[in-house]
């Protein structure tokens, strides 16, 4: 740890003393300099509040062969070690790579799973679910498309939420969300089970997704209006194919042609990007022989039971019995756990947490 903390000082004190010198004039990579000088920052301030704790330690241990100073540095001793694990956890944390994507947007895709129109109630509730999060922490969102069914619900929609940090707390909801209710279009009172599925994609540059003009295909066509003065006289709407993977993003919401190409790039490259990882992920779990949670949409991660107003994460066991809360946005104390438990996982170099198998009748 040492070691590494000695090379991230020296590293800031080559940031500053580039950043003093101005670098020429070349405005990008003083940008850069200092986005990179601010990501260490915190770890620098850590590193020498430990060192200076270190140097006390020393300093009141020798004291204590001396008998007049002896009382007063035993209790210096206490003090300072009661500081040393706190201090030391808190760098290990520090010290621990950070997704780069954590500080990104996010693009949601949620879709109705089993269970017909009851799922795509469902996926409604979960679209309201994650916009009252994102309010309530001052983050924005906005639809980019949705395909609506005729009873008040999705079959898909797609939306962006805009905010410093907001992949970071909303990228553990990816997965199957399971609903166990009476359905809201059945007057019987049996209870159903329906799934809908969630993605969450962190929102990449151009710069950071390459993709060549020659690996897409580009369709344009009538976006739905509706009706009226409001039908489309232009072929505002796109249908971007990526050849080498298969994937077809289509995007009409927007007013023009441009924006929705625009739109619809986006979502493509944070779907190569999570397609990326997903794999690296899979090669480094197959190397420790070991499961890694990756978000696969197969597993179920989470049941919200109605009858009994639970809901439970089934990747920490962890349940609330205030489901209209969490309905109401209310998801800290589930995203609070499951962040703690992936950063535990890798500090301990273990796996982080992933669904357990339940059933239906859970």
């Amino acid at each position: 740890m040492f070691d590494k903390l000695t090379s991230i000082e020296a590293r800031y004190e080559e940031l500053n003393r580039l950043l003093a010198e101005g670098v020429s004039g070349d405005y990008a990579r003083i940008t850069e300099y200092a986005k990179e000088r601010a990501g260490i920052e915190e770890v620098v301030a850590a590193s020498r509040e430990y060192k200076a704790l270190l140097k006390d330690l020393d300093g009141a241990r020798e004291l204590l062969n001396d008998p007049a100073m002896a009382d007063i540095a035993a209790d210096e001793v206490r003090q300072l070690e009661a500081r040393r694990e706190p201090l030391e956890q808190r760098l290990k944390t520090l010290l621990v790579p950070k997704d780069p994507r954590d500080d990104k947007n996010v693009i949601f895709e949620i879709r109705a799973g089993a269970g017909g129109e009851e799922a795509g109630i469902f996926a409604a509730d979960l679209f309201r679910m994650y916009t009252r999060y994102a309010e309530a922490r001052g983050w924005k969102s906005e639809i980019i498309s949705m395909n609506a069914t005729g009873v008040g619900g999705y079959k898909e929609i797609v939306f962006e939420v805009k905010g410093k940090g907001a992949y970071s707390r909303l990228k553990f909801e990816s997965g199957v969300h399971r609903v166990q209710r009476v359905p809201l279009t059945e007057s019987a009172g049996r209870i159903h089970t329906s799934t809908v599925t969630v993605a969450v994609l962190a929102e990449m540059d151009e710069v950071e997704i390459d993709i060549p003009a020659n690996d897409i295909k580009l369709d344009t066509y009538r976006a739905n209006g509706a009706g009226g003065q409001n039908v489309q006289k232009n072929a505002t709407a796109v249908r971007i194919t990526h050849l080498p993977s298969g994937l077809v993003v289509t995007c009409q919401d927007e007013r023009s042609l441009t924006q929705n190409r625009l739109r619809a790039m986006s979502i493509l490259r944070a779907r190569l990007y999570d397609i990326e990882a997903e794999r690296r992920q899979k090669a480094e779990a197959a190397e420790r022989k070991a499961q890694v949670g990756t978000g696969e949409r197969s597993e179920k991660i989470r049941t919200y039971n109605f009858p009994q107003s639970r809901v439970t994460d089934h990747r920490i066991g962890l349940s609330s019995h205030n489901l209209p809360a969490v309905l109401d946005g209310d998801l800290d104390q589930f995203i609070d756990e499951l962040a703690a438990r992936a950063q535990a996982a890798k500090l301990s170099g273990e796996a982080p947490p992933v669904a357990a198998g339940v059933d239906d009748e859970e």
